[in-house]
């Protein structure tokens, strides 16, 4: 295998990084709505994910003997899944179940997430030291970095843990 470095050859292995690119980032989102069962945006970002596909590995498959093709192709894999990390973490769809552990401050964690709109739910549990107060809070993943803020503002030693979950049909959530 010769290693061909024209214009042409380039500017091929660039296109297929950039159809791996855009195919992996689709397929990276896709499987992430899925998850949150958005059956509709999994849908069409699935077919836009598989056409582009085609094209890529059609692209690479037509020339083998050129190496660029084939390390384009890798890259844009490595690289798409992280574009679609990125890009779903920024649109920050879903909700997060919240867990706060405060051994001293957990009535005013709660008092002060109340205040701000959020509903909580406060439980006395023992924790590795003795008694603590553990507070249940259900926001949209936007909404977190706001949520800690407000507990390490009241403790900044609160314990915070998150788990993503769907949808709730009922109760209180902000706006």
């Amino acid at each position: 295998m010769e290693l061909d470095l024209s214009i042409q050859a380039l500017s091929g292995a660039l296109l297929i990084f950039g159809l791996r690119v855009a195919d992996m980032t689709f397929d990276t989102l896709r499987v992430l709505f899925v998850m949150r069962g958005r059956k509709m945006i999994a849908w069409v970002l699935g077919f836009m994910q598989s056409a582009i596909f085609v094209i890529a590995i059609t692209s690479v498959l037509s020339n083998l003997n050129n190496p660029l093709n084939i390390i384009g192709y890798a890259a844009g894999f490595a690289t798409g899944n992280v574009v679609g990390i990125y890009i779903e973490d920024r649109l920050a769809i879903g909700f997060i179940h919240l867990q706060i552990i405060s051994p001293s401050y957990g009535y005013a964690i709660g008092d002060r997430l109340r205040a701000d709109g959020f509903a909580v739910t406060e439980v006395p549990a023992r924790g590795k030291d003795g008694m603590v107060t553990m507070l249940n809070c259900n926001v949209r993943r936007k909404q977190v970095p706001e949520v800690e803020k407000l507990v390490y503002e009241v403790d900044g030693d609160a314990f915070i843990t998150a788990a993503e979950i769907r949808s709730v049909r009922r109760g209180f959530w902000r706006s």
